[in-house]
């Protein structure tokens, strides 16, 4: 890793309009290119928005809502080619929030995802969002165990995870152990719980200091656990945009931290504004040095991660072989213990596997 030039939007959204937030992303993604980024991060769900009414009531305003927001999903990559091509003539890596709309065949479900594009253009791959927090499991399905991973860029090795994935201790140490440079952490904005994280509201910067927010102590946490560059981008929206009743957040809040807990860029709150910073790898050797969570400091031989990287998926067709079985070892004990031939054995085992293959096997 070298230095490097990174950008965060924190930008507004077409709220709730699919190909106007597309065009503002690709917007962004040239100005930064054109102000020497490499990196640019958008915030969580960009395109369209975040579901700030998920909370709506009655529930007939709430299914309105949802409709459109289905509508306006994205399904990947090409509902959102734009941003590869903006990616490419600007030379810069894009990591960009989405509501995705599945392609699995009958399902409509919608996922809180993140796109990470390369410099070329490329499109590298995505995460779903494992656990949608609390009421947005009622807009967002559960990701899987298949996308949490590290992609390598001419930037570094970069990842990122969405809003309280971020306070998820196994997922940083998932990640570290994969060799993440540089964390892209996507918020829905910048609030104040008042006595428990269940009672949020919208940070105010006239009244409420920065620590006040648990994002402050996620992303500087993150960063000094893991060794890694922070780029934190918090969604703005200013209040008026949202419905009467919602879930109103989106105070910006977007920062950049280095690999030993400290800003480089403070959180910028009520406004929208393009943040630029740039990446010092020194100050991770450094930090490395003294604190390296998957070297010198780690202890595998006490703790070890369990990483089961399996899609969820509702149907699994399992075809067996009986030479397959018929190879292992307890067969043939069992065939000598009991006095039973191979051969009948196979017969028996063919009759079975037959009969199997006529159904789906689930798992």
């Amino acid at each position: 890793m070298e230095k490097v030039g990174i950008s965060v939007a924190q930008i507004s959204p077409e709220y709730m309009d699919r190909e106007g937030s597309v065009e503002k992303a690709c917007r962004a993604i040239e100005e930064a290119g054109r102000k020497g980024a490499k990196l640019i991060v958008f915030p969580e769900t960009f395109i369209p928005g975040y579901p700030y009414w998920r909370s709506v009531t009655p529930g007939f305003r709430w299914a309105e809502y949802m409709v459109e927001y289905q509508k306006n999903s994205v399904r990947i990559p090409e509902d959102i080619s734009p941003l590869f091509d903006s990616a490419k003539e600007a030379r810069i890596n894009v990591i960009i929030g989405v509501s995705e709309l599945d392609k699995t065949p009958g399902s409509l479900t919608l996922y809180n995802t993140v796109v990470f594009i390369d410099s070329e253009g490329n499109f590298l791959g995505k995460h779903r969002k494992l656990m949608p927090t609390h009421g947005e499991r009622m807009v967002w399905g559960l990701g899987d165990g298949t996308d949490l991973r590290t992609y390598k860029t001419d930037v570094g090795n970069v990842s990122g995870l969405i809003c309280y994935e971020n306070h998820m201790t196994p997922f940083k140490s998932l990640l570290a152990v994969m060799g993440e440079e540089i964390h892209a952490a996507l918020w829905p904005g910048y609030w104040v719980a008042e006595k428990h994280t269940a009672n949020k509201r919208r940070f105010n910067p006239e009244k409420d200091k920065i620590w006040s927010c648990d994002i402050d102590a996620a992303v500087r946490e993150y960063a000094f656990e893991t060794q890694t560059f922070v780029l934190s981008a918090n969604m703005y929206l200013p209040s008026d945009i949202l419905p009467e009743g919602a879930f109103d957040i989106a105070a910006g809040g977007s920062s950049v931290v280095n690999p030993s807990g400290l800003y480089l860029v403070e959180p910028v709150i009520d406004e929208e504004k393009l943040i630029f910073a740039e990446l010092d790898p020194e100050e991770r050797l450094a930090t490395k040095a003294y604190f390296d969570c998957v070297g010198h400091y780690s202890r595998w031989d006490v703790v070890q991660i369990v990483y089961r990287a399996r899609k969820n998926v509702p149907i699994e067709v399992v075809e067996l072989k009986s030479e397959e079985i018929l190879s292992s070892k307890a067969i043939e004990e069992a065939v000598k213990s009991y006095g039973i031939s191979l051969k009948r054995v196979e017969e028996l085992l063919n009759e079975l596997l037959k009969a199997l293959k006529e159904r789906t096997i689930i798992i």
